[in-house]
């Protein structure tokens, strides 16, 4: 019985009405990187990254750990995160 309800309320989730990105933008969100300073030298977690994506108001969120290559390509609604060896934030950027 609870697989069920488990179940149902997954195929409900799938089916809900959600901002989705178009074309390399999600409507309503533009990255904005004034007062995310605060998150400097904090550990890059979830929950930080969600508080990340808040501030800043990105609706899509890229983390950036050392020795990793990112796609150059620009986005005006993503945040990227920098993380050094210890995955501690050292550099939030839009884009």
């Amino acid at each position: 019985m609870r697989r069920a309800v488990v179940a149902s309320l997954l195929l409900l989730a799938a089916c809900s009405t959600t901002q989705t990105p178009v074309h390399g933008d999600t409507p309503g969100h533009q990255c904005k990187t004034e007062g995310t300073e605060q998150f400097v030298g904090q550990a890059g977690t979830g929950e930080t990254g969600a508080a990340i994506m808040h501030a800043s108001n990105a609706g899509v969120l890229r983390w950036a750990p050392p020795g990793v290559m990112l796609a150059m390509d620009f986005r005006e609604d993503r945040v990227t995160v920098w993380l050094d060896p210890a995955g501690k934030i050292t550099q939030i950027r839009c884009g």
